[in-house]
């Protein structure tokens, strides 16, 4: 079976360091890296770009929120043609960068706040997925399982890769735990690591309350900007490689060939 590890990367600002972004790179499949617009800037875009290449890990636009200070996290109530041009500025600016490394994007990932509205709003999820899809029909847009954004991409025929957390707890409709509760996130690598291989071999998200749900996985994502994020990622992809997964970036995964 084949399976995906991704990570936000690139996400350097007051709020978060990048310092283990060149050890997340050695263990990751694809990079999920920040446009400037929540985090990160030209040199840690090409940062990335560079590390990613050398390690065979795959690009993502990580497209946000206008929003620096609050790290992309506070919700934003923006027009249709707002939220387009955040995506398509975003991802302009990381492909230009990309084409100067001699690589390009090849899947979006949309980051925090925009990421959880467009989870639970279908409006929103069609805005977003009509706008990559209108970038390049061949982007695999990177969604979480279960999601408004996934049923949006479906309804579009798009190339979805649908994703779990490593490192949140979900609620029992299948939406991520809020930050704002003091259980949302798993820092203990160990039950991390139990919670993923629970999930990828059963196809099914494991929420807080014990409550499964059925789902399609096809990748894991590692928060790089949490305090055990390396130490994390470390045991996860032992676990797979240990229960016989094939690790693979996601354009090189069977299903987007």
């Amino acid at each position: 079976m084949e399976i995906n590890i991704n990570c936000d990367l690139g996400e350097k600002s007051k709020h978060h360091s990048n310092k283990y972004d060149p050890d997340l790179l050695e263990i990751v499949n694809s990079a999920n890296i920040a446009c400037g617009y929540h985090a990160g800037d030209t040199e840690t875009m090409n940062q990335v770009i560079e590390i990613s290449k050398k390690n065979g890990v795959s690009l993502g636009a990580h497209p946000s929120f206008n929003d620096p200070e609050n790290f992309g996290r506070e919700r934003m109530n923006l027009p249709p043609e707002e939220i387009r041009k955040l995506i398509i500025d975003q991802y302009e600016i990381l492909q230009d960068i990309a084409s100067n490394h001699g690589d390009k994007v090849s899947h979006i990932k949309p980051h925090g706040a925009l990421n959880n509205m467009a989870c639970e709003n279908l409006d929103l999820s069609i805005t977003l997925a009509k706008t990559i899809k209108e970038i390049d029909k061949d982007l695999i847009y990177l969604v979480p399982t279960g999601s408004k954004m996934e049923e949006a991409a479906r309804k579009l025929d798009m190339k979805i890769a649908c994703e779990i957390f490593a490192d949140r707890n979900y609620e029992d409709d299948g939406n991520l735990v809020s930050r704002k509760k003091p259980h949302a996130l798993i820092t203990n690598p160990e039950e991390a690591k139990k919670h993923v291989l629970n999930m990828v071999k059963n196809q099914a998200l494991n929420c807080h309350s014990g409550k499964q749900i059925p789902c399609e996985i096809d990748s894991i994502c590692i928060h790089g900007d949490n305090i055990s994020a390396l130490e994390t990622a470390k045991e996860i992809k032992k676990n797979l490689t240990d229960n016989s997964l094939t690790l693979l970036a996601l354009n090189k995964m069977k299903k987007f060939l």
